[in-house]
């Protein structure tokens, strides 16, 4: 098999020196680290791996690796690999096969070469590794005991197949953990797709009109940063309780056909597509922003985009104007990908400090427990989302109270 493929294996220094610094802000996973070189609990274990690969992920795969882990990783978008860090994991000897910028073909060619290695578990973001074990791998599957889906797209895939009856093996849903998509969808989301807009743009957000497509999560994330920025927040929905919430919230809440004649800057976080379509399109602005964060770049209608726009250029780095038939502009950042990951560098360390350490001790349980597991979506224990709040808050230096016998007995009771 082969061990590598990436930019340029010299580019390495750069991806250690990323690697240590987000290391030096993640005290859960480098808990877990010291941890697991004592006891090697993955010990001979291959692990088969697609998250977005920048630093953090690069260091979980380190922590993984530092338990006796056969790794064998690649990126989950096409833009958001960063080919230092790329270098730096296949100079530790790990193998990586993952190129910024690399096409469709290349980006599916490495997904099946992370899985030549024959994984025991999957470690999956937005579900291209189950996916092609289940269509062009099925040879493999014998083999898996299970694995752990990271974001709130790939769940939904999951579910589906369970549904269908045709997922093979045990998914544990850690993108469903309170220790994930509460912080991590919420804050980190929050956090980053705005840095990266405002980075990529050089534009104010105070004085502006935010559309946010969406409000489970993420999309709270979105609005919530967007209002503290000074902007005016418009939601849609197509789920009426959370419609009903984003307005108790304080926003503003109608259709995307209302909202885009409003709208300055939109962000979409449903995880569905043509969310934005052309008619929307056409009734915006001129040079409304559009950006994407959703695992997948269908919200956006960038085939439409493509076949219609009568002029296409380069507005700025990271950023693409089209000018419509009516003579207006808009401008899609990141190719209407993740605008967080693909244009900037993601989730804040200690956010993700949070996320992976529910990814490496939900991946013990799947190796602890297969054999017990039915096929199909497993939820995070309440045991790991606990040890896992309780590290981050001594890592914090933060103590909290504890039920004494007489509480814990009051609050069980029925008879008072």
């Amino acid at each position: 098999m082969q061990n590598y493929d990436i930019r340029d294996l010299a580019l390495a220094p750069s991806g250690h020196t990323k690697i240590d610094w987000v290391k030096e802000n993640m005290p859960v996973l480098a808990g877990l680290e010291q941890e697991f070189r004592k006891t090697r609990p993955l010990e001979g274990i291959r692990i088969s791996l697609s998250v977005h690969l920048e630093a953090k992920t690069a260091y979980f795969c380190k922590v993984l690796a530092a338990g006796g882990a056969e790794m064998s990783v690649t990126g989950s978008n096409v833009l958001s690999t960063q080919d230092d860090v790329a270098a730096a994991l296949a100079e530790d000897g790990l193998r990586v096969f993952a190129v910024h910028g690399e096409s469709e073909e290349s980006y599916y060619r490495h997904i099946r070469m992370t899985l030549e290695n024959g994984p025991q578990i999957i470690i999956d973001d937005g579900g291209d590794l189950v996916s092609m074990l289940h269509t062009e791998m099925q040879h493999l599957i014998p083999g898996v005991y299970g694995g752990c889906e990271e974001t709130t797209t790939g769940v939904i895939r999951l579910r589906a197949m369970e549904r269908e009856g045709v997922l093979a093996f045990p998914m544990v849903a850690v993108n469903d953990a309170k220790c994930k998509h509460m912080f991590d969808n919420r804050y980190g989301t929050g956090q980053s797709v705005w840095e990266s807009i405002m980075h990529n743009t050089n534009l104010i957000v105070a004085s502006k009109t935010v559309v946010v497509a969406g409000y489970g999560w993420c999309g709270k994330g979105v609005a919530l940063r967007a209002a503290a920025l000074g902007a005016r927040v418009i939601v849609t929905e197509t789920d009426p309780v959370k419609a009903v919430e984003a307005k108790m919230d304080g926003y503003d809440v109608m259709t995307m056909e209302e909202a885009a004649r409003a709208g300055d800057m939109f962000v979409t976080v449903t995880g569905c597509e043509h969310v934005i379509t052309g008619d929307h399109m056409l009734a915006m602005k001129d040079n409304a922003i559009l950006a994407n964060a959703g695992h997948f770049n269908v919200e956006i209608d960038m085939e439409w985009l493509e076949n219609h726009a009568e002029e296409k250029k380069v507005s700025r780095e990271n950023i693409m104007g089209y000018r419509l038939s009516n003579g207006r502009r808009v401008h899609v950042l990141a190719e209407g990908r993740l605008v967080n990951i693909a244009a900037s560098n993601g989730h804040p360390a200690e956010i993700m400090d949070m996320s992976f350490a529910v990814q490496a001790l939900s991946a013990l349980y799947v190796l602890r427990h297969h054999g017990e597991l039915p096929n199909g979506v497993i939820d995070v224990s309440d045991q790991i989302d606990e040890m896992v709040a309780q590290r981050k808050l001594a890592a914090w230096g933060i103590e909290i109270d504890r039920l004494t016998e007489e509480q814990e007995k009051y609050l069980s009771s029925w008879n008072l």
